[in-house]
């Protein structure tokens, strides 16, 4: 069997620890051959590929990024894109096809197994909000790399007597905000779920300040003020509909500034949250689905999703992975805001 890999989406820790885990198993157990697909979707839908096998997944657990290299190729947005695709997976004697990404990237794979295409997907997302599995593997690693730095910032903020508010990621859901927040720290957190009052907040602060303290504002990238209570942005939309956000943390920290009075800053922590070495809890994660992905190709039982369930590794339907998004609930937000102050 001829099996082919693909990475979509952001660049995500442990990526590379699937593909290798993925070709290890593969080789070493079942005896198969694999193709690499370069750059998300983009590689089947312009059969642009990459040799895959044992030499080039030597030494490849603890990197950052992928190998194969990402895009937020949507072949469903252009002309004859599944016919290309199916065409070039025949022109490379693909049998099967392994998609690791997150909700645009398993979306499409998705589409394509609902066509007859075999597919196995694997979740990959550091916001964690793919529903089907307790938690994807880049997760642990941002959670790290944004609680450090929150921790680094505290002592800035009471230096300088500042209030300082640290953007993370988080499109649609906080749970990265969430989760660095508590663990840093943070004296007000605001996330996608829960549109804020910027009223609130700057009361927040200002009582933080009369504890003679200086705040940590921890917000996602998707965090919206209550509507009319603050003005926003108008934002790029990509290939998946999606619009480029950025910029919270400076309207926010301009917004704070101009109403209390007291000197804020915003540090944007973006792409070093999806960076770099992936935590060893990513490492094992990334490795367990890759091996329980290919395991999945070998049994033929495709259009199926690896996913954590406690401890477990399961399979279920694609669509349990895209079909609504894992956000924050209430009562998990609710334990955060006892602590905000």
């Amino acid at each position: 069997m001829r099996v082919g890999v693909l990475t979509g989406g952001g660049d995500c820790p442990g990526l590379n620890a699937v593909i290798r885990a993925v070709v290890r198993r593969g080789v070493g157990e079942y005896g198969y051959d694999f193709v690499g697909f370069r750059d998300g979707w983009r590689g089947p839908l312009e059969n642009v590929t990459s040799e895959l096998g044992i030499p080039q997944v030597r030494g490849i657990l603890p990197r950052g990024g992928t190998i194969l290299g990402s895009s937020r190729t949507n072949p469903f947005k252009v002309e004859g894109g599944v016919e290309k695709i199916t065409a070039n997976l025949n022109a490379n004697g693909v049998d099967a096809l392994i998609a690791i990404g997150g909700e645009d990237t398993l979306g499409v794979a998705t589409q394509l197994a609902n066509l007859g295409v075999n597919v196995v997907g694997i979740p990959k997302t550091i916001d964690n909000d793919l529903s089907g599995t307790d938690f994807t593997f880049g997760f642990d690693t941002a959670v790290n790399i944004a609680t450090e730095a929150i921790d680094r910032l505290h002592t800035t903020a009471e230096s300088h007597h500042r209030v300082l508010v640290v953007e993370v990621m988080g499109r649609h859901a906080g749970w990265i905000a969430l989760h660095s927040g508590i663990a840093g720290g943070a004296n007000i957190i605001l996330i996608p779920e829960q549109p804020f009052d910027i009223e609130k907040v700057c009361k927040l602060v200002e009582q933080r300040f009369e504890l003679q303290y200086a705040p940590i504002i921890v917000v996602a990238e998707g965090a919206v003020p209550a509507e009319g209570s603050m003005a926003t942005a108008s934002a790029e939309i990509d290939a998946f509909g999606h619009p480029r956000l950025g910029g919270i943390g400076d309207r926010l920290a301009g917004e704070i500034e101009r109403r209390t009075g007291k000197e804020s800053r915003a540090v944007v922590l973006g792409h070093t949250q999806r960076g770099g070495t992936p935590t060893a809890f990513d490492r094992w994660l990334a490795t367990r689905f890759g091996l329980h992905a290919i395991a999945a190709v070998h049994d033929g039982d495709f259009g199926k999703m690896v996913a954590l369930r406690g401890t477990e590794i399961v399979r279920v339907d694609l669509i349990e992975g895209t079909g609504t998004l894992k956000t924050v609930d209430p009562e998990r937000y609710s334990e955060a805001e006892v602590l905000f102050g």
